[in-house]
């Protein structure tokens, strides 16, 4: 089993940044892609950056040039910098790792952290 705990949500005005993170125990040598997924209220959880333990980065078009992930191996723990934030990314951040590449069926979840852009 892999344990994901999430930190770095809150409230922040449009034009903002914040740093998410995610740290992750137990079974982790059987992780190989970590990243973020989202979900705003009456949408669809969506993908929003990947990373592999290589460092191979994979980012949803809509966050691409604004949001930056991030790995730190020997920690065990993913960050996403989030810049020039807009309301639309207001949403439910929810940490997830694979023992996969894409991160596209997550085996493992984090509990969510909350992130409020106002306009």
């Amino acid at each position: 089993q892999v344990q994901l705990v999430e930190s770095g949500g809150g409230l922040v005005q449009a034009g903002g940044s914040l740093r998410l993170s995610c740290a992750a125990s137990g079974s982790i040598f059987s992780i190989n892609a970590m990243g973020w997924y989202r979900q705003a209220p009456g949408k669809q959880r969506e993908l929003v950056a990947a990373v592999t333990r290589g460092g191979s980065r994979n980012y949803a078009d809509s966050v691409k040039g604004r949001f930056t992930i991030s790995r730190d191996n020997a920690k065990n723990t993913v960050y996403l910098q989030m810049n020039s934030l807009k309301p639309e990314d207001t949403a439910v951040y929810y940490c997830a790792a694979e023992r996969g590449f894409t991160l596209r069926v997550p085996d493992y979840w984090g509990q969510g952290t909350q992130v409020t852009v106002s306009s």
